[in-house]
């Protein structure tokens, strides 16, 4: 049984609410989907998400790093040589994490599939209810308050609240959630790279002055300043989350040696996939960092991906899936599906999933 085909899908689908960052506003996902097929004809999906303003990644460039590089290793290898496969992926090409993960978790599905369990199970795991929080944007169109009053009623106990795109009404926006959300709902921040090291400081120290009692703050700093990102850290008592600071293992290296966060956000397209992603956990685990896994704006596929990964090695805080929930409508069939505050996995080989036929 070997590898027969690797091929590449363009997938575009419209968010019901735009999804706006100190460093994006996105009204849809594109991405690309990894489809790799064996001689069976079985098919496993994987995903690299185009986000310009955090991989820097495109479709573009992904699906040439997929067709021209990756492709050629895998066709006539078999499958179920996964750990070798993975490897010389890894290890083929520099940078190009987006296109790596894709094909990385398309090899996991596959061989989940091929076993007939699913990919959850693969990794280690049994669970199919894998906890999620819910993203509040920096610019709700029915306002913070009343965005956060309808995710709590929907039954999310975690509220992601976007800041650093205005940080002159951060505080405000703050205090406006937590007397939404009530005292029972955790709130977390995401300055997505917005502040400068003071004024982080200033504003989070100010937000618990207030009766906030944030839960984190993730990635207050440019992703290149840890000394800043240590500084904030150091000056505050609300535990710091690295995201956009850590994309591999040498970036989490230099966190803790630096003691620049209490905790990390792993994403499978920044780190390159199942395998490093597992690696990361594990040393954070071993420094007693917090973890989450985290997603990208990313279909069912990713975050599917992402929630196996979960529901096998588990985070010590609710992780951050709820990309899929923004979009109007599915690409796949199957998948993953929402219900409140919860991802649920589907009792299907591998991710469970299907794209539609062209």
């Amino acid at each position: 049984m070997t590898i027969e085909d690797v091929r590449t899908h363009r997938v575009r689908a419209p968010l019901h609410t735009p999804f706006v960052t100190a460093l994006r506003r996105a009204t849809s996902m594109e991405t690309l989907v990894v489809e790799i097929v064996d001689t069976d004809g079985r098919s496993g999906y994987g995903e690299s998400p185009q986000v310009w303003q955090v991989t820097g990644a495109s479709l573009a460039g992904a699906e040439a790093c997929v067709t021209s590089m990756l492709r050629p290793l895998l066709l006539g290898r078999n499958p179920d040589d996964l750990a070798a496969l993975c490897r010389a992926v890894a290890r083929a090409v520099a940078g190009n994490e987006g296109a790596k993960a894709a094909v990385d978790v398309a090899l996991h599905d596959l061989v989940a599939r091929r076993l007939g369990v699913p990919l959850a199970h693969l990794l280690g795991g049994t669970t199919d209810r894998v906890p999620t929080d819910v993203t509040l944007t920096a610019a709700d169109e029915i306002g913070v308050a009343d965005a956060a009053r309808a995710r709590v009623a929907e039954g999310f106990t975690a509220l992601k609240v976007k800041v650093g795109a205005d940080p002159a009404t951060d505080l405000a926006r703050i205090r406006d959630v937590r007397a939404a959300a009530g005292p029972g709902t955790r709130i977390r921040l995401d300055a997505n790279q917005g502040w400068e090291a003071k004024e982080a400081v200033r504003i989070i120290r100010a937000a618990q002055d207030a009766g906030a009692d944030l839960e984190l703050v993730e990635q207050p700093v440019h992703h290149r300043d840890v000394e800043g990102l240590r500084w904030v850290t150091d000056r505050v008592d609300v535990p710091v989350l690295a995201d956009e600071s850590v994309y591999g293992i040498r970036d989490l290296v230099t966190v803790i040696r630096n003691r620049a966060a209490d905790m990390v956000n792993v994403k499978l397209a920044k780190c390159g996939g199942l395998g490093p992603a597992r690696t990361l956990l594990a040393l954070a685990e071993a420094h007693d960092m917090g973890t989450i896994v985290g997603t990208m704006m990313e279909s069912p596929v990713g975050v599917g991906a992402a929630a196996s990964l979960v529901a096998a090695c588990g985070t010590t805080a609710v992780s951050d899936l709820d990309a899929a929930w923004w979009l109007s409508s599915s690409p796949v069939t199957g998948g993953i599906s929402y219900e409140p505050g919860t991802v649920i996995l589907p009792d299907a080989p591998g991710l469970g999933l299907t794209l539609p036929v062209a």
